[in-house]
């Protein structure tokens, strides 16, 4: 499984950046996403920067690598670090619903 690291810029130009996970320091090839200002958050897989993250999805993407951490460490507690899933209830997208309610789906989606 590959799966990649939210990092974020804390020095850079157009061509790479100096970015930061915790104490993990790494110089990030940037050509796939350009020149990122000091504090943008990068999804880094193998050294290069493959999208661009919002500080929520940063936050997000890190709690499920800690999850999966805790996971692998034997602890199996992991509701903590998806707390935005546990207090809801799941949604199927509305491809995937029965045709009677994908109409529904489509009347109330948002723009």
């Amino acid at each position: 499984m590959c799966i990649g690291t939210p990092m974020q810029v804390v020095a850079g130009d157009e061509h790479a950046a100096w970015c930061v996970a915790g104490a993990q320091r790494e110089h990030v090839d940037m050509v796939l996403v350009g020149a990122q200002a000091v504090g943008t958050w990068l999804l880094v897989f193998h050294g290069a920067a493959r999208q661009l993250l919002t500080d929520t999805e940063a936050a997000q993407a890190t709690a499920a690598r800690q999850a999966l951490a805790a996971v692998l460490h034997g602890d199996g507690q992991v509701d903590d670090f998806f707390a935005d899933l546990v207090a809801r209830t799941p949604q199927l997208p509305p491809h995937l619903r029965p045709l009677e309610q994908r109409a529904t789906a489509t009347e109330t989606a948002p723009p």
